[in-house]
């Protein structure tokens, strides 16, 4: 294996790849693909490439999502899906309290709007425990009503998951990657891979920023995980992607809600939701629609209409409060209705397709399990170490941020300077983020980082200055 430079750390966005051969080469920085390089980074001497076509990590399906953190009760029983969400679930618990990733576990309530519904509650109590989780429980009209007192009229009766939670997606993005690249990882970005050439010692991947040479492969490039499949030879799954567009509602309607509300799934997916997030806003979404174009993240008047109509048959007065945002993600459905995790021995490479939206869930479990595929195929990896720490900024509201602690603004100043009013965000906190490790590529990635420009008003008032601190680097004199 190539030894890594003590200390080295590389995070590029623009000119040519070094030259160097890399033991293993990850493609596509999002969930998946930085937990994959965080767990090779941890295998002492290995020289690992993470690259995305992005200029960004968490940039795609990653960066849109319902956010939640997963018990796995409703995944398809004795599936690789079922075992990995389950072993990532506390994986990913465990790491986020280690790390800082902001996560309230509010528990969820699969509502019964009508008796068929209602009749397929211990169908899915059962097969809960056919995986592995036994915290689930049917309960009653009344106690539904009792714990959730805003619903709409008419719900029978619900399944009660406790155990489920909402996560802040980024952060465990932005985590995964600042440890892996702190640890020796190169970060290409807009480095998208166009072709692969698999003759030699080394495979010679051709990317927009010129030719990168690895030794082993491992596709996790989401939505275009299946064309890469194809520049392997493979053509194991298709990606279809399916749209979800969802709608954030403001901050006052925080109170109208107390857990996940989800619906009875259907063949689609597990339909439209009613969520708190950590940053103290309320989703409600996604819709399910399958598309042919992988770049179709744009919203319609349409799937916004249906979603406000199912909206307020769930929460009536969600529908009364100010709208924050609206957004769309494209989820990496195939025809499968498993992962498609696969080593390629023959091309030295291990696919990772068909993850879901429980890929953040399980995304620490599909990084140990990829290593073990990597080691079977040959690639003959050094047994894993411990990572330093790392501990990222708090952008969740169980817990106080920084304008509100009188400690730091004492120490300095800037983090008791608001510059984003609507979400409180402080000077101090811009700087840190463009100072960082993996600093953002853009202001959408600013937003990531910190929520700054990300509230009621979407940058109308802060946006200006955002921008003047993003282009000078934070540095902007005091007014």
């Amino acid at each position: 294996m190539t030894r890594v430079a003590p200390g080295e750390t590389t995070v590029t966005r623009a000119g040519a790849l070094p030259d160097v051969t890399y033991d293993v080469t990850v493609v596509g920085a999002g969930v998946v693909g930085c937990a994959v390089a965080r767990e090779l980074a941890a295998r002492p001497g290995l020289r690992v490439a993470l690259v995305d076509a992005s200029n960004d990590v968490g940039d795609g399906t990653s960066k849109a999502n319902t956010a939640i953190l997963h018990t796995g009760f409703d995944a398809v029983p004795g599936s690789l899906e079922s075992r990995l969400v389950r072993e990532g679930s506390a994986l990913l618990a465990a790491y986020a309290a280690e790390t800082g990733i902001p996560v309230e576990p509010v528990g969820a309530l699969l509502v019964a709007w009508d008796q068929e519904q209602l009749d397929a509650l211990p169908t899915l109590l059962a097969k809960a425990e056919r995986n592995g989780y036994d915290a689930a429980r049917i309960i009653g009209r009344d106690e539904v009503l009792a714990r959730e007192p805003h619903l709409g009229p008419g719900p029978l009766g619900a399944l009660d998951v406790p155990g489920e939670s909402v996560i802040c997606p980024w952060t465990t993005v932005l985590a995964y990657a600042t440890q892996a690249v702190r640890a020796g990882v190169h970060l290409h970005l807009n480095c998208r891979v166009e072709s692969i050439d698999p003759s030699g010692d080394a495979q010679v991947l051709g990317t927009g920023r010129g030719p990168l040479r690895t030794r082993w492969l491992v596709n996790a490039a989401g939505l275009g995980a299946d064309a890469v499949d194809r520049l392997l030879g493979h053509e194991d799954f298709t990606v279809t992607p399916r749209r979800g567009q969802l709608i954030v509602f403001d901050k006052l309607a925080r109170d109208l809600v107390r857990h996940i509300l989800l619906p009875v799934p259907t063949a689609l997916g597990k339909g439209v939701l009613v969520a708190p997030t950590v940053y103290g806003n309320v989703l409600l979404g996604p819709t399910a629609e399958d598309l042919d174009d992988k770049t179709a993240t744009g919203s319609t008047a349409e799937g916004i209409a249906a979603l406000r109509e199912k909206g307020r048959r769930i929460l009536p007065d969600l529908l009364d409060e100010e709208v924050t945002a609206v957004y769309a993600g494209l989820r990496a459905a195939t025809e499968h209705d498993d992962y498609r995790i696969r080593a390629h021995p023959e091309r030295r490479g291990v696919t990772v397709g068909g993850i879901r939206s429980t890929g953040l869930t399980a995304s620490l479990a599909i990084a140990a399990y990829v290593a073990e595929l990597l080691d079977d195929a040959g690639a003959d990896l050094p047994g894993a170490g411990d990572l330093p720490p790392v501990r990222m900024p708090h952008l969740g509201e169980a817990f106080p941020r920084p304008y509100q602690r009188a400690d730091l603004i004492a120490a300095d100043p800037a983090y008791g300077t608001v510059v984003c009013h609507c979400e409180r965000v402080t000077r101090g906190e811009i700087r840190d983020a463009l100072a960082a490790t993996v600093p953002p590529g853009s202001l959408e990635g600013l937003r990531r980082r910190t929520r700054a420009r990300g509230g009621r008003c979407q940058g109308f008032h802060c946006g200006a200055e955002v921008r003047e601190l993003f282009e000078r680097g934070g540095q902007v004199a005091d007014r």
